[in-house]
């Protein structure tokens, strides 16, 4: 945890998380002054996180303090005086630490997250020998419907009667084990029902859906997997990525040296157990951690398996077409967003909402738009949010601190008193309807959810006088990729 400074008899506290470019840039900044930073993942520590906003104010991170004087966040740090910090680091050099300086975690304390690079288990799901008995069996071929060609399918009654024939079992067992592998997602209708049972409904292997989805291709042979489980073990893997490959300023990442990562490679056997998992049991809390954590992952995953969208057909492109196969149903990134995570709203360039009534996946969809996910979803261009990740347990507050934390910054806000102005990030323009649709409810919304700040007090005095005018900053389209 601490860095060996035997010169120094204090230390400099940051609260941070893995893969906040603001964190890594104050910690940088600390290293070059040769100072003793003793580094509090708050993502492992959350017992701490209520203490640090009591002694802050602040919900975001970093948040630094040189031995028990509190400094405040990275932009604070970099505009600190010469001679302030100058005191500072003298301060560190020659007073150990007091009594009332910020908790850290005890040396030996466990990881309440465990091991980043810890295995994931899985039990071998109970059917997982008979579809492969089944891949070799013939049974699998092709079947016209009118004009049209299914390859790699088969029908319920030829199911139904490879069970009685290979297994042994009466007609009324082979329908019900049919119907166990539809609900365990090993397979999927074509058209028709999807019950499986005897009938003339198409049916094809999960593995055999045509769809390009990047987790596809092969077997989900695991017993179906927990949502909210999975989803911690995938989170774990991108922290870890994230930590290795982010530049020392935090503007940056690798993602050449991340594709060649052993994690990058672990997180890829993890995202195939997605095809299976259980998702209509997910609480709102769990589906909003999940889906942003997988929305922000599959971004990563389109960007190294296709590369960066590089113009305004490009991007709708590839929102449209990078997807995963998640519960049985393929999600693009445009039906995590927009479809899952805003109420099945139409986005932006959409003429249609991305599920219809008849479609499955519309039982996944959170009952009504909420606005926060916006400051928590990162598509990979400079103008996003960073990327975090989040757990079930205070979901709202992590989210209420993503949007502080992209309101604390000019690229989400800034204030023009003089010309009464309130700048924002396009965000708000493309999606005002989520924030109240008009002017005065949006500057109402950006204002609640602002931190204690000089900003804040800005806005408030605009405010207060009326006719604020609202215009929208050029957004960053380029990559945060360091080639």
């Amino acid at each position: 945890m601490f860095d060996n400074y035997t010169s120094m008899k204090g230390r400099v506290t940051v609260y941070s998380v893995p893969g906040c470019p603001h964190c890594i840039q104050a910690k940088t900044t600390l290293s070059k002054l040769g100072l003793p930073v003793c580094d509090v993942d708050l993502n492992k520590h959350r017992e701490l996180q209520t203490h640090v906003k009591e002694l802050t104010g602040r919900s975001t991170v970093p948040q630094i303090f040189f031995n028990n004087v509190y400094v405040g966040n990275n932009e604070d740090l970099q505009n600190l005086d010469p001679d302030h910090l100058e005191r500072l680091v003298l301060l560190i050099r020659e007073h150990p630490v007091p009594l009332d300086a910020p908790p850290v975690p005890e040396e030996n304390s466990p990881d309440p997250e465990g091991e980043l690079d810890g295995e994931f288990k899985c039990e071998r799901d109970a059917y997982a020998d008979m579809i492969e008995e089944l891949k070799r069996s013939g049974v699998i071929g092709s079947h016209r419907r009118g004009l049209r060609v299914y390859r790699n399918s088969f029908t319920g009654t030829e199911l139904v009667d490879w069970l009685c024939k290979e297994k042994g079992v009466d007609r009324k067992e082979a329908g019900e084990i049919a119907q166990s592998l539809t609900v365990r997602k090993h397979l999927n209708p074509v058209t028709g029902q999807r019950q499986c049972n005897e009938g003339s409904t198409i049916f094809r292997l999960l593995e055999h859906v045509p769809n390009a989805a990047l987790n596809s291709g092969e077997t989900a042979a695991c017993s179906p997997i927990k949502a909210c489980d999975l989803s911690e073990a995938l989170r774990n893997q991108i922290l870890k990525l994230y930590s290795d490959h982010l530049s020392k300023d935090g503007k940056t990442v690798d993602y050449k040296a991340m594709s060649q990562s052993l994690y990058f490679e672990r997180y890829c056997e993890l995202a195939v157990k997605l095809q299976r998992v259980e998702l209509l049991s997910l609480s709102r809390e769990e589906k909003l951690a999940f889906f942003i954590n997988i929305y922000n992952s599959l971004v990563i995953h389109g960007n190294l398996h296709l590369g960066f969208p590089k113009n305004l057909w490009q991007r709708y492109r590839f929102f449209n077409y990078v997807s995963y196969l998640i519960g049985g149903e393929v999600f693009t990134l445009q039906d995590i967003e927009n479809g899952v995570l805003r109420g099945n709203r139409k986005g932006v360039a959409q003429l249609l909402k991305p599920f219809s009534k008849n479609d499955p996946r519309l039982q996944v969809a959170l009952p009504d738009v909420e606005p926060l996910i916006h400051f928590a979803l990162n598509c990979g261009a400079k103008g996003c949010p960073p990327i975090k990740t989040y757990t079930p347990q205070d979901i709202d507050s992590q989210l209420c601190a993503a949007a502080e934390a992209f309101l604390e910054n000019d690229d989400g806000c800034m204030i023009d008193s003089g010309r009464r102005e309130v700048k924002l990030s396009q965000i708000f323009k493309w999606y005002k309807a989520d924030f109240g649709g008009t002017d005065e409810k949006l500057l109402n919304w950006v204002f609640d959810h602002m931190g204690a700040s000089r900003k804040k007090r800005s806005l408030q005095a605009l405010m207060s006088q009326g006719n604020t005018k609202v215009s929208y900053l050029p957004y960053d389209w380029s990559t945060n990729s360091t080639d």
